[in-house]
This record gives C-alpha cells, sequence and structure tokens, in this order.
C-alpha cells in the first residue's frame, strides 16, 4: 500500500502491523479522544428520519446555531463538508491573484487546494534553530511575531516579506501546523490590511478556551479579504461526520454557494453539528483535560534519549528525532501497535521529525513506554 500523507490511515497501519484497524492506537490523527460527545450522538439518533429528505440548502438551522457560538451573524458562516472543502473554494480565490504566501513546513491539503487551481504559490520557510536559553527546539523566523501569552508557545516570527500589496494574498493556519504554534492576532492584522486577501485556516483554535485564543473572527465584518476557516470535527471527534465552516463576507460565501455542489452538509452531520457547539459542558472538560494532557506527553517525550519535542497550543505535539522516523513507525507498529504521524510529507522536515496527538492518559503513557523500548 502507498504510504499515506496524511494521519488516520488506519487501513495502511494494519496492513504493516499485520492485524485489524481497531487494534491500531491511532496517535497520527490530531482527534480529542473525549469524543465523540453524548450531544452529538443523541442528535443523530433524533434525526435518523431525516434521511428521507434533503437537507435544508440554507443549512439555517445549522448557520443560526454557529452563529450564537462563534458570535457571528448567521449570513455571515457557510457550513461545509470539512473544513477541507471551504479550504478547496479558498484557493479558488487565492489563485486570481498574482500569488499568494505560504508559511512552510504546511499542512498538504494546502497544496492540493492551490495546485487545483493553478495558484502561484511563494513559500515562505520557517528556520527551525536550537535557542541555547531553552532546552526546547523552537521555530525562529524573520518578519511576524507570535504570541507568547500563551503557556504552552514561545515567541517566534512568520517569514512573510513586508514588501505587499494588493493583489498577493497570505493562506496560514493558527494554531500553526505542524508545529502547533499560535501565531498572535495583533500581528497577522497588518497583513490583512495589506494584502488582496488572507485566509486564516483556525481548524485548532477551539481547544484554546476563549480568554486564550487568538482567533480574527471578530475582523471578518471589518475587512472583507479576510476568511477564518473552522473545523468542527477534530475538538468533537467527528472525522467521519465531515463538518467545516467559513467565517467571511457574504460576497465571498455566495460566489462559492454558486459554485459548489448543493448539500454538501448530510441531514446528520447538520444535526450533530447544531448540537455540539451548544454543548459547553463537553467544551469546559476539553479545556481543563488537554493542558494537564499535553504537559505530561510533553515531559514524557522530552525525557527519552534522542527527542525533542516542540511546546505547542493544539492537541498534538511535533518532536524531532535523532533516529530515522520511518524506522521508529515501523518498529512501533510491528511492536506495540501504535501508530505515529511521520513528516515526510513535509519536505523541510523530513525523516527527523514526527508529530503525535495528545491522548489519554493511558495511551499516552503507553506511547511513551513503547517508544522507550523502540528507541533502546
Amino acid at each position: 500500500m502507498i504510504r499515506p500523507v496524511h494521519g488516520g490511515n488506519l487501513a495502511w497501519a494494519a496492513a504493516l502491523a499485520g492485524c485489524p484497524p481497531s487494534a491500531i492506537l491511532d496517535f497520527s490523527a490530531s482527534i480529542s479522544p473525549l469524543g465523540p460527545p453524548e450531544s452529538a450522538l443523541d442528535a443523530i439518533q433524533a434525526h435518523l428520519s431525516s434521511l428521507t429528505a434533503y437537507p435544508d440548502p440554507d443549512y439555517g438551522e445549522l448557520r443560526t446555531a454557529l452563529g450564537e457560538a462563534l458570535n457571528v451573524d448567521p449570513d455571515w458562516i457557510l457550513p461545509g463538508n470539512g473544513s477541507a472543502e471551504l479550504l478547496t473554494w479558498a484557493a479558488w480565490d487565492l489563485s486570481k491573484l498574482e500569488a499568494t504566501y505560504l508559511v512552510t513546513p504546511a499542512f498538504g491539503d494546502y497544496w492540493r487546494a492551490l495546485s487545483a487551481f493553478g495558484a502561484k504559490v511563494l513559500k515562505c520557510p520557517l528556520a527551525l534553530q536550537l535557542l541555547d536559553a531553552d532546552p526546547v527546539r523552537r521555530l525562529v523566523t524573520d518578519d511576524l511575531s507570535v504570541s507568547n501569552r500563551s503557556l504552552v508557545s514561545p515567541s517566534f516570527h512568520l517569514p512573510v516579506p513586508l514588501a505587499l500589496d494588493a493583489d498577493r494574498g497570505l493562506l496560514l493556519n493558527n494554531p500553526h501546523n505542524p508545529t502547533g504554534l499560535l501565531f498572535d492576532r495583533e500581528a497577522i492584522l497588518p497583513y490583512v490590511k495589506q494584502l488582496g486577501m488572507v485566509v486564516v485556516d483556525e481548524a485548532f483554535m477551539d481547544f484554546l478556551p476563549p480568554s486564550k485564543q487568538e482567533t480574527l473572527i471578530d475582523a471578518v465584518e471589518e475587512f472583507p479579504n479576510l476568511v477564518i476557516l473552522r473545523s468542527l470535527t477534530k475538538f468533537y471527534s467527528l472525522p467521519g461526520l465531515r463538518l467545516g465552516c467559513a467565517i467571511a463576507h457574504p460576497d465571498i460565501l455566495g460566489r462559492w454557494q454558486l459554485q459548489r455542489d448543493p448539500w454538501p452538509v448530510n441531514a446528520l452531520a447538520a444535526a450533530a453539528a447544531a448540537a455540539v457547539v451548544r454543548d459547553t459542558v463537553f467544551e469546559r472538560q476539553t479545556w481543563d483535560w488537554l493542558p494537564v494532557a499535553r504537559r505530561e506527553l510533553f515531559e514524557g517525550l522530552a525525557n527519552l534519549p534522542g527527542l525533542q519535542p516542540i511546546a505547542g497550543a493544539a492537541n498534538f505535539l511535533l518532536v524531532e528525532s535523532s533516529m530515522s522516523v520511518s524506522l521508529i513507525q515501523k518498529s512501533l507498529l510491528e511492536r506495540h501497535r501504535i501508530l505515529i504521524r511521520d513528516c515526510l510529507s513535509f519536505p523541510e522536515l523530513g525523516d527527523r521529525f514526527f508529530r503525535v496527538a495528545v491522548r489519554s492518559r493511558a495511551d499516552n503513557l503507553r506511547l511513551i513506554a513503547a517508544l522507550a523500548e523502540v528507541i533502546r
């Protein structure tokens, strides 16, 4: 089987491990281990009868629920078949510009979406530099500063040129994937004011409590060239349902709506999404769980010889390895049925970095013990 370029490919992992997919402990996909929440399952069960009818093409109830959760007028929200579908249409708009700045390493789907429409991409590579004052390897670049208000995010810069013009765009994610580092919203805003279009993928922003988020959602009404993408699948453990939304000026969303297929969100996904964004109990459980679990996983990885995790604000950790990650990944699968995310699809990282999701304490301890055995 072909090596996957995304995490969560359990069929590939199971073939290598010689076991059924259900036997794999998956650290490669950054999905919360706390869900799906009961509110989602109850909503799906309650709406099974809706399968005999087409979904509301305007998704009025879903947009109302999203608007309440995000404090946005529903007319400025477009639900999608995961944020990946909406990324495609954002890339369609970016392709109309002279060029688009893309910070690398970058999520592989950005390349897929931009190349689909022939967009000219200007790579802005992050530079890896070891800071003597900190035992953790950090990312250091040039111009755009990053928030250090988070307890887990070091300060670094984004290498986007200062010579900007209105015929260029910028695509970035915040928190950044694969590093997990968090950009300060105030540092991004000058780019929004000068570039023709800025698309900020906030797929992992909801893992931060509101007081620590650096979201730009509240700036969308002021800037008609700003698009925010949100995923509802990672935080709520619903990747199989494909749920996401875009927040942008209605003129942008209206163009996308005319171009895309009708009914991109199925009836059960729409019902589940409307329920989970109102589930404040599940939100609080996640915000209480993640900082503790992430810190314990970080410390466990940092104590293993040859591994240097990078502190981040998301529900995953990027780890530098002195050993070949391909060998580590293969050994973990064959000996322990554990799947980690290699970074071979990120050319800037290659075979010396891997990414792991933050899971339950028991799962995290199992990973650390398995890595210790493999490294020995």
